[in-house]
């Protein structure tokens, strides 16, 4: 059964520009801080500053997302996991949400030509260098941990050059169409202002 599925994936959920990360041997240092970013267990707390915040960003976020996930208490939840990954990693949700939607099109269980899964589009090497045996990339909190993870210690090689770290991320470093194609769906597609924020600046 689990090989039946396992090809229904992979001819039906094809990745929108998953590309590759490349693999590369990491120090003992590095391996061991990538190994306890990904294996550290979520606390039961939220990523939003407040409860307002939080269904404010929730709210619009949802909307712009249903035509690709209909079901409302996945996509919330899939945000939710979203927003505290990438907080938990220093990135912008809004960066994470455009890069989704170039490597996997939102496709839970997209793979691609090279064997990178999930929504994020992770490598399985991944798995053996920093991860457990047990870990599924095609969990959803799993793969954006991961997914997270991995692009922020992209940042750090590229000293926050995020053009550059993106190359890396899709194992396409010096050419410009996959950095300009995340960037256009992160300011275009997921670009977000706090309502807050805006009021407070409009007083």
């Amino acid at each position: 059964m689990r090989r039946l599925i396992a090809a229904i994936c992979l001819i039906s959920a094809s990745a929108a520009y998953a590309g590759a990360q490349k693999y590369e041997q990491l120090s003992t240092s590095v391996q061991a801080a990538l190994h306890k970013a990904v294996s550290d267990s979520r606390p039961s707390v939220s990523s939003f500053k407040s409860s307002i915040e939080a269904a404010d960003w929730l709210g619009e976020m949802s909307r712009r997302l249903e035509k690709r996930i209909p079901n409302r208490d996945y996509r919330i939840d899939l945000l939710r996991s979203v927003h505290y990954e990438a907080t938990r990693a220093g990135l912008d949700p809004q960066l994470v949400l455009g890069l989704m939607q170039v490597e996997s099109g939102f496709r839970k269980y997209a793979v691609s030509s090279a064997g990178a899964r999930g929504y994020m589009q992770v490598m399985p090497f991944w798995v053996k260098l920093i991860g457990l045996p047990e870990n599924s990339l095609f969990d959803l909190r799993t793969n954006l941990r991961y997914g997270c993870t991995i692009l922020r210690h992209y940042l750090d090689i590229e000293k926050g050059d995020l053009y550059r770290a993106l190359g890396r991320y899709n194992g396409s470093l010096g050419k410009p169409e996959y950095p300009n194609m995340v960037r256009a769906a992160w300011l275009n597609q997921w670009g977000y202002e706090n309502p807050a924020r805006l009021a407070q600046a409009g007083r």
